[in-house]
């Protein structure tokens, strides 16, 4: 039995929640998303409570009972607070900052990085070492940070480069005469 699985999902209020064959359509106050599971699991809405249970005993109906509910559980989330990834860069002349919809990095390379933003994400420089991805599709939010940080990836020598808020950083010793 999945104990992911048997826990229902709360609508906190201010969300709601519909269920159109095995399509889930969640809306929030910071926008909508749907989700769409397998037919291995059933899906029930009930007074801002969401269930779900698997049709089968098999393997892979069990398999799809907690990962759909982790997935729908992220829907309200997204919908109600938001993802947020928050990346640091370290280094003498590394820098980031936004032009319109375009973030601009300096990271030590022969020319300057333009990352463009993709939709459903927002992305800011509160500070120039300092860069924050925001959205509702946590996915989305993650993937975009990781090709952030993709452009200088933190060396474990002197710890240069572009790492997440909460990362730590294995450092080397450097050589010996």
């Amino acid at each position: 039995m999945s104990r992911i699985g048997k826990r229902p999902i709360d609508l906190p209020s201010g969300v709601t929640a519909s269920v159109s064959g095995q399509t889930v359509e969640v809306k929030g106050p910071k926008g909508t998303r749907n989700f769409t599971a397998t037919d291995d699991v059933t899906i029930k809405v009930d007074d801002n409570v969401i269930s779900i249970n698997p049709r089968g005993l098999s393997k892979r109906s069990r398999q799809q009972w907690g990962m759909s509910r982790t997935q729908i559980q992220n829907l309200v989330t997204g919908v109600t607070d938001g993802f947020k990834k928050e990346l640091e860069i370290n280094g003498v002349g590394y820098r980031a900052q936004m032009a319109g919809n375009v973030l601009k990095l300096n990271l030590g390379l022969s020319h300057e990085v333009n990352f463009e933003v993709p939709e459903g994400v927002t992305v800011t420089a509160p500070k120039p070492t300092e860069i924050v991805v925001e959205g509702i599709n946590e996915q989305l939010v993650g993937q975009v940070a990781a090709n952030i940080r993709e452009w200088r990836k933190p060396e474990p020598y002197k710890g240069k480069g572009i790492k997440y808020k909460d990362e730590y950083i294995f450092r080397k010793e450097g050589k010996k005469k």
